[in-house]
């Protein structure tokens, strides 16, 4: 549960003793600058922005019901970062899994990217696919939307 917030807190950390730094030094406009972008850094880099988080299993099983995308995932990923953003309100129609939270998820990713966890990793119709472009899955989404 820490592991997932380390990065955010770090970004915080360092943000705000900058951001204290530049105010000794008479630049309050700087130090407010500074200070938005690493708490910005740390909010893009929390689980605050992705979806709520399920098990492998139970997303795997509404998957088999519904069709919708399982998206493996981790704070601190860039790709998964990206990926989020770029799918913007659609994102809430896949199936999220935190693989740091869940360690079937972790085991499902290792599975199909022989061995290292590779994330994003989404999982169509039982098809895990790395890293894949976000407007193919959203591509993957019209037919279930």
């Amino acid at each position: 549960m820490m592991r997932v917030w380390i990065l955010p807190m770090l970004f915080v950390f360092c943000g705000s003793a900058i951001a204290i730094g530049l105010l000794f030094e008479g630049s309050p406009g700087r130090a407010a600058t500074l200070l938005l972008a690493f708490l910005a850094l740390a909010g893009l880099n929390s689980p605050l922005i992705f979806p709520k988080s399920i098990g492998a299993g139970e997303a795997q099983h509404r998957s088999t019901i519904d069709g919708r995308p399982v998206v493996f995932w981790r704070p601190g990923c860039t790709y998964c970062i990206r990926l989020r953003i770029r799918l913007g309100r659609s994102a809430g129609q896949l199936y999220w899994v935190n693989i740091w939270r869940d360690p079937a998820g972790a085991a499902r990713v290792r599975e199909a990217n022989d061995g290292n966890e590779t994330v994003p990793t989404v999982v169509v119709a039982g098809q895990p696919h790395t890293n894949p472009d976000p407007r193919w899955v959203r591509e993957q989404l019209s037919p279930s939307a």
